[in-house]
């Protein structure tokens, strides 16, 4: 069964970015545009028999929003998939939003690719 990394994020050079530093560190990537196209394509993948290691989301999106795209994933039948945070939100309180949602991590915009592959390492089921 081959695992995946979803990518949901809003921005197409963000999900673009995400995918080249994760594939060229050996991982299977999947991206969705927003919320609820994370969801879609969450649905869609563990169905055809495959899984998801990992989610990594973007907050500020159109459809539906990072937090409230996490409470929906960990509010499910996918609590357990590891979900990252990778924003230019910097504030504790939405840290906190982020936290309360069942985020497993937070990660700020630009990132490093090091930085997000050890990240992904730790947390990557």
């Amino acid at each position: 069964m081959k695992k995946y990394i979803l990518v949901v994020d809003d921005s197409l050079t963000i999900r673009s970015s995400v995918e080249y530093v994760l594939k060229q560190a050996g991982y299977n990537v999947a991206s969705a545009v927003d919320g609820a196209d994370g969801l879609t394509k969450l649905n869609g993948i563990t169905s055809s028999g495959e899984g998801v290691s990992m989610i990594i989301s973007d907050v500020n999106m159109p459809n539906m929003d990072g937090i409230t795209f996490t409470k929906s994933v960990k509010s499910g039948s996918f609590k357990s998939i590891p979900v990252l945070i990778l924003t230019t939100e910097t504030q504790e309180v939405r840290k906190q939003e982020g936290k309360a949602a069942g985020a497993a991590g937070w990660l700020v915009k630009p990132f490093q690719p090091e930085q997000l592959v050890t990240v992904v390492k730790k947390l990557a089921n």
